[in-house]
């Protein structure tokens, strides 16, 4: 054994800390950085928010859709007495025709408003991306100005341009001879869309541009150097890039499909074929507000929300699949 060999072997040298040491910090268990007190305080009140406005509202529909209420004596007009009815209440609502159909309207809804909506959103986009940066900011501002409309006040706006007699729409079509019945029981679902279209295509635009303006400007300059005109950029470079966004705007969208309620409710007023079954929310309204039937309101809440969960991430599922299969 050499002399540095021997000195590096003595404890009380400077060589030997870091071989007594090494195994001891190895064999130690590292703990991940706990979540400052601070980071907490600032947490603090959204999730207190979050618990008691979204958490505990689900769970307590949920209990809510499984009890009913049993009337005793004879004929049933003993007093009412609130007990558990498991999944009465969910089959009551799954045998009640109108609420079926209703979904059958929002679905038919979904499918031709949801494409039309994003299509409209995404050529919006695509040419605000085109103008100059001068009018680009107001050409935004005017087209989002619908969505910061609430959707009473554009329901009641548009139902003025739907009722004949007082919309000039139906007055220069009676001129060239044609006799639209928007509010009528084949064209009021579409009157509806187009509300709604009018409403959130400018939300949905503001979406994609903020994805638009995140592709690197190099790859624009690739394109044109491998000849690319406007066209070609456009179908090769950015649509495919703003997918994401797509995919985000068409699950809002399909959510919102299932949650129709404020336009169809208006209207109902000035539209006597927006019946009280119309849609799955107005369904479920009308039973707990006009016939006092809370419990089956709650069912038909909760399946309301599961139906556009599984629709959500049933397209979701589809989207991450295709995206895999493209690898």
């Amino acid at each position: 054994m050499t002399t540095s060999s021997v000195k590096s072997a003595r404890p009380g040298t400077k060589d030997s800390a870091p071989a007594a040491t090494a195994p001891e910090a190895g064999g130690r268990r590292t703990r991940r950085p706990r979540p400052d007190r601070k980071a907490w305080m600032f947490l603090g009140p959204f999730l207190a928010v979050y618990l008691f406005a979204m958490i505990i509202p689900v769970f307590y529909a949920i209990y809510q859709s499984l009890l009913k209420v049993e009337r005793s004596g004879p004929l049933g007009l003993g007093a009412p007495k609130v007990v558990f009815g498991g999944l009465d209440n969910y089959a009551l609502a799954l045998q009640q025709e109108a609420f079926l159909e209703g979904f059958g309207r929002v679905l038919l809804f979904g499918v031709v408003q949801v494409p039309v909506m994003l299509l409209l959103s995404l050529v919006l986009a695509l040419l605000l991306d085109q103008i100059s940066d001068r009018w680009a900011g107001l050409m935004r501002a005017t087209y989002f100005l619908p969505y910061g409309i609430p959707g009473v006040i554009a329901t009641i706006l548009w139902g003025f341009l739907y009722v004949p007699g007082l919309s000039p729409i139906t007055e220069m079509l009676g001129n060239l001879g044609f006799q639209p019945d928007f509010l009528g029981p084949d064209n009021v679902l579409w009157s509806l869309a187009n509300i709604v279209i009018w409403e959130f295509a400018g939300y949905n635009m503001l979406i994609i541009v903020a994805q638009l303006k995140s592709i690197p400007q190099e790859l624009y300059e690739a394109a044109k150097i491998d000849g690319a005109g406007p066209w070609q950029v456009a179908l090769r470079v950015k649509i495919p890039l703003v997918r994401p966004a797509l995919v985000l705007t068409c699950v809002f969208s399909i959510i919102g499909t299932m949650q129709l309620f404020g336009e169809p409710l208006v209207l109902k007023k000035i539209a006597p074929a927006v019946t009280p079954d119309y849609t799955p929310n107005l369904s479920a309204y009308f039973d707990a507000f006009s016939n006092a039937n809370i419990y089956v309101a709650a069912a038909k809440s909760v399946i309301l929300a599961v139906v556009a969960m599984v629709l959500s991430f049933g397209f979701l599922s589809l989207v991450n699949r295709k995206q895999r299969s493209e690898r």
